[in-house]
């Protein structure tokens, strides 16, 4: 039976690009000169020390253009809570997202069935199965998904006959 997988990964090695972007655009802007702002790509999560708001949110702005250039989604950034330092200094931790979530794969399969496409979608994981006894049915089913918007980008893999 024809399946594939539905999954949201991100390729590490492009964020680890993207951020090294980050920080050479940070070294040549006139607007950051003299500052101490500085990016740490962690295993799963970016933490930027910046000198003020200001400047948080435009390393916000470089950091989604320099993703969306490595053809990766800004939608798996998951901002968390400016933790305010000395002075008017600000840290800001930024989660990569991967995976899919349990409120997440419930939304996919409930969009899948209310489209009554004949297909059997299972949760293995972080990740979906969608099984069906033709291929179209199945290319269905990314036509659906992808008409769609979510909060993670999606990914479909491992399309087998």
């Amino acid at each position: 039976m024809p399946t594939f997988d539905v999954v949201s990964k991100i390729d590490l090695a492009e964020v680890n690009n993207a951020v090294s972007n980050l920080l050479r655009e940070i070294e040549q802007r006139y607007d950051f000169k003299g500052s101490h702002c500085e990016v740490v790509l962690n295993k799963d999560t970016i933490t930027v020390n910046a000198d003020d708001d200001l400047k948080l949110r435009q390393i916000h702005e470089i950091l989604k253009g320099h993703l969306s250039k490595r053809n990766i989604d800004a939608g798996v950034l998951d901002f968390k809570k400016v933790d305010q330092a000395a002075g008017q200094a600000v840290r800001q931790d930024i989660a990569l997202i991967q995976g899919i979530d349990k409120d997440l794969s419930k939304n996919i399969i409930k969009e899948i069935k209310n489209a009554k496409i004949k297909v059997q979608v299972s949760i293995q994981g972080d990740e979906l199965r969608v099984t069906g006894k033709k291929r179209d049915d199945l290319q269905d089913a990314i036509s659906v998904l992808k008409e769609k918007e979510f909060i993670l980008p999606l990914q479909f893999i491992n399309f087998r006959d």
